[in-house]
Order: C-alpha cells, then sequence, then structure tokens
C-alpha cells in the first residue's frame, strides 16, 4: 500500500450507537465496557476504526446530543477508566477510535448555560444566541427547530429568547464569539491528548447562522406529508459562507496532533458537499456524504449519476466517502428491503472512498416499529411518525430473551426477528448478510485496488445495471450490480476476455466467467477480478 495515502483513507468506518451496543451491567442500556467486551468480534469483522455516538455527561434529553461536560463520561456509559480501557483495547487490536464531538449545541444543564440565562449581564451571556421578542411579541423570527416547532424558547426571568435549532433543552452557542470556539478547540486537545483518532463532528455546517436573524422563506415543494418543521427553506439558519473559516480553525486545532482525522456531518447535495474539504484542503478531511442515504430513487441510473457528479466535483486530491445508514436514518434493509440491502452493501464497500457502516447493518437489521407509549426520541415525541427510535435499537447477538445485548429490559424494543436475525446464527451461515460483509471488508483490505485505486465508470446498454473499475498497479476489479428485478447478461469483452469471481451478493458463485456473456440475476452484485486468456 502506498505510503502516500493517510489511514482514514484506506480504513471502514463502523458506528456505535453506545445506548444500543452491548449492555455489560443489566440496566438495559449499552455502555463502555459492553463495547470493549465486543471489540474482538468487531476485530473479527474486519472493521479498522469505530465511531461512538456521544458518550459525555448529559441529561439524556436527545440521548447524548445535550451534552452538559465535554470532557467526562455519564455514569449510564461507566466512567472515564472505562473509556481509557476500551481505547487502549481498540488500538492494541489495530482498531481506530472516533468521538462525537457535538460543537453546536450544549444543553441547558451545561455550566456555561445556566451561567448564561442567570442575567442579561452575566459574562456567559454572548455565549448563546439571545434575542428580544419580536416588535409585535412572540419569537425573534419564523425559524423552526429540526424536532419540530419554532426554534426559540422565552426566558422569563431575563425576558429575552434562546435559540435552539434542536430541543428546547439543546441551546445553540454563538460561535461569532471567540471565547465559545477557544472553549471548543480546548475540549478537542483535551480527548486528542487522551489519544482518540479523530472525532465526527455534530451538524457542523450549523455553527454560524446569518448575524441578522432574518426569517427563512417557505418551502414550495413542501406537502403535509413532510414533517412540519420542513416547510421552511433553511436559507439563513445554516450553511454561512463564515462557517468555513471556522471549520478550518477546528481543523488546525486537529492538525496540532499526528494522524488525526475531522469528519463533518453536513447534509447538503454534493455540489455543496464538497466546498467543505476547503480550497486549500484545509477544513474537514471527509465530510459526510449522505446522498446515498437521501437519494429520492434508488435505481442503477440514479446511483450512477451520483457518483459520477460526485467524483467530478471533487477538489484535487479531496478523498472520497460514502455512508448508507446512520442512527438518524430508517434502516437501509426497511428502505430498500433485503435482497437491495445487500446489494447496496457491496456497492458501499466497492466504491472509491472511505465507507462508514452503521452498526447491524452488517446483518440487515431493520427498523424496529415502536408502541406510542415506548417513544423516547425528542424529535419523534414532537412529530409523531417521524422518530429515529426504529434505527436505534438494540443490537441482536443472539437468540437469548435479551437478543445477546442485556439480560435486563433494554431501552428501546428488540425487533421481532432477533431470534432468527442475529450474529450467532449468521456468523456461520455462509450464505449470510454477516457473512457477505465480512467477505467483502477482508477483499477490500487485501485488494489495493479496491482499497486506494482509481475509479471508473463502465458504460452498460442495461439501464438497470450500474458497473464499474477499480484498478491500481495491475490488478483491475470489475463491479457490475443489477439494480433491475430481472436477469440480463452483459457483454464485457472490451474490458477483458475473463474474469474470475471474487465476490457475490449471494456468496453462492465463484470460478471463471466469460466477460463477453456475464450473467447477472436479479439485484445480484458481482465483483470480477479480470484477466486476459
Amino acid at each position: 500500500m502506498s505510503t502516500t495515502h493517510h489511514w482514514w483513507q484506506s480504513v471502514v468506518v463502523y458506528q456505535i450507537y453506545p445506548r444500543s451496543f452491548q449492555d455489560s451491567d443489566g440496566d438495559g442500556i449499552g455502555d463502555l465496557p459492553g463495547i470493549t467486551s465486543r471489540l474482538d468480534y468487531l476485530a473479527w469483522l474486519g472493521v479498522d476504526a469505530i465511531w461512538l455516538s456521544p458518550i459525555f455527561p448529559s441529561p439524556m434529553a436527545d440521548f447524548g446530543y445535550d451534552v452538559a461536560d465535554y470532557t467526562g463520561i455519564d455514569p449510564c456509559f461507566g466512567t472515564m477508566d472505562d473509556f481509557d480501557q476500551l481505547l487502549a483495547a481498540a488500538h492494541a487490536r489495530g482498531i481506530k477510535l472516533l468521538l462525537d464531538l457535538v460543537p453546536n449545541h450544549t444543553s441547558d444543564e451545561h455550566p456555561w448555560f445556566r451561567q448564561s440565562r442567570n442575567s442579561r449581564n452575566n459574562p456567559y451571556r454572548d455565549w448563546y444566541i439571545w434575542r428580544d421578542p419580536a416588535p409585535t411579541g412572540g419569537p425573534p423570527n419564523n425559524w423552526l427547530s429540526h424536532f419540530g416547532g419554532p426554534a426559540w424558547s422565552f426566558d422569563a426571568a431575563t425576558g429575552q429568547y434562546y435559540l435552539h435549532l434542536f430541543d428546547p433543552r439543546q441551546p445553540d452557542l454563538n460561535w461569532r464569539n471567540p471565547a465559545v470556539r477557544a472553549a471548543i478547540y480546548d475540549v478537542m486537545r483535551f480527548w486528542l491528548r487522551k489519544g482518540v483518532d479523530g472525532f465526527r463532528i455534530d451538524v457542523i455546517w450549523m455553527l454560524i447562522k446569518h448575524p441578522d436573524l432574518p426569517d427563512n422563506p417557505p418551502d414550495p415543494d413542501w406537502t403535509p406529508a413532510r414533517p412540519p418543521q420542513q416547510r421552511l427553506l433553511r436559507v439563513y439558519d445554516q450553511h454561512q459562507p463564515e462557517v468555513h473559516a471556522v471549520i478550518r480553525q477546528l481543523r488546525a486545532v486537529a492538525d496540532e496532533f499526528a494522524d488525526r482525522v475531522l469528519i463533518g456531518e453536513i447534509y447538503k447535495p454534493v455540489e455543496d458537499l464538497v466546498s467543505y474539504y476547503g480550497a486549500e484542503l484545509d477544513e474537514v478531511h471527509l465530510p459526510f456524504n449522505f446522498n446515498l442515504v437521501t437519494l429520492p430513487a434508488w435505481s442503477a441510473a440514479a446511483v450512477r449519476d451520483l457518483v459520477e457528479r460526485y467524483e467530478a466535483l471533487l477538489p484535487p486530491g479531496a478523498w472520497p466517502n460514502w455512508v448508507l445508514g446512520n442512527h438518524d436514518q430508517p434502516r437501509i434493509a426497511s428502505r430498500l428491503g433485503q435482497p437491495l440491502a445487500r446489494l447496496a452493501q457491496m456497492l458501499l464497500l466497492t466504491l472509491r472512498g472511505t465507507p462508514t457502516l452503521y452498526y447491524g447493518d452488517e446483518i440487515g437489521m431493520e427498523d424496529v416499529p415502536i408502541p406510542p407509549e415506548r417513544v423516547v426520541d425528542p424529535q419523534g415525541l414532537r412529530a409523531p411518525g417521524h422518530g429515529r427510535d426504529p434505527e436505534r435499537t438494540p443490537m441482536q447477538w443472539d437468540r437469548s430473551p435479551g437478543a445477546g445485548f442485556t439480560h435486563g429490559e433494554p431501552w428501546l424494543p428488540l425487533a421481532a426477528d432477533a431470534a432468527v436475525r442475529n450474529v450467532e446464527l449468521q456468523r456461520t451461515d455462509p450464505h449470510s448478510m454477516l457473512t457477505l460483509t465480512r467477505h467483502l471488508l477482508a477483499l477490500r483490505r487485501a485488494s489495493p485496488a479496491l482499497n486506494i485505486g482509481r475509479y471508473r465508470t463502465v458504460a452498460v446498454r442495461e439501464t438497470h445495471v450500474f458497473a464499474y473499475l477499480r484498478s491500481r498497479g495491475p490488478e483491475d476489479l470489475l463491479v457490475a450490480l443489477n439494480f433491475g428485478d430481472t436477469p440480463c447478461q452483459l457483454d464485457l469483452s472490451h474490458l477483458a476476455a475473463q474474469g474470475s469471481i471474487a465476490a457475490s451478493t449471494g456468496m453462492d458463485r465463484s470460478g471463471r466467467v466469460e466477460l463477453a456473456a456475464l450473467a447477472l440475476r436479479p439485484h445480484e452484485g458481482l465483483v470480477v477480478a479480470l484477466h486476459e486468456g
């Protein structure tokens, strides 16, 4: 492997939602010792880095994304000693560890906000965004919370509103205040000195708001079928030009330490997304590319167009990345169904760039229906039917009553299929989703072409097939993905006369194939090593 590539370009990142991965003490909530106990599984699976959703002290109004102390560990997850042991154990296995940095907002129980709301003259007042009521009364503008309702809450004691783009218990920090920036940069240094390998930075494109706080215009395409909080275009509360200077400062802090990575959460089309690499590649190393998640239509043509546009728009030297799922989006198997989820997994792990796997997707976990009385997500509570609990349910390890996740009552319901869709059963099934994922991870790690090689689209006549080449040195791998529900046969003899099947989505094909008549079954994907003769 070329020494000119950074470690974060050749790894596969695995996202862990700590509450749902492994409970070690029977309280029904996943924790750090639980994650440590599953590191051997992750090493066996073949992931190279883990990213933990927030583990900091929090009243859990948004399950850790409301931070009350940036440099501690919430007792529900364990202790700082538990974290240190997890970090050391991960590194001993060659697994990098990334933390979730949440710099846009804090908990309303954070000492900074307690001071800020104490009086208008408090030194911390300007650490948050406070405004007088509108001239006619009510909130200062029409901005909406992402969780539903106004983005402003009134503080009767001081007679002003504070901004919260999420839950009212998550007041937004004022990133135009240099003291706020300095405080968060010190938080980064605290964890980087401990040895964490980088951060995924929450809602990084929202850090700066328009200084005049004007009303957002209505979205002309909004319909009542969409969540009510999406009825306005978010023109002034995110994606402001000044945010790039802030991100460059975040990057400068990371660059004080060797070989660290910053991954930015940015829900934007690729045309906007690529600006977050920075003109000099001096912003985030990897602006999270969620466009496969948000793609309106899952088809060969739509995916091919997305990949080609992204590749064409990348700044020179920038490294791509791809995501299929996370803690905020319905699971890929629920969005597409199991056959296409397998195809999507092959796509994710064979495209050029750094892929991120969401825990449980390696076994095809699906969204779990949550009874109304069990809904805990603040978004789901404020906008019923639009919550994120279904994709956050406990990991399905085995067929035991607690699915191997807990011997207590799980914080969210277990899937009804946990007894038949779990790691224990799939680990010994040669055709399972888990076996496919592990095989693709091993192939990716062993293949320079897949790991760090070039990408080139292969033109095919079949409209429901997406094909591409990954190449590095003498190695050429063809990836052919049939998005359709009918079989097809491809003539790719212009690439090579023959090839050897390196992977199939069904994990049931191997051996040599003739490229002049490459057969694909419905929803089948193949990785073929090309050779002449």
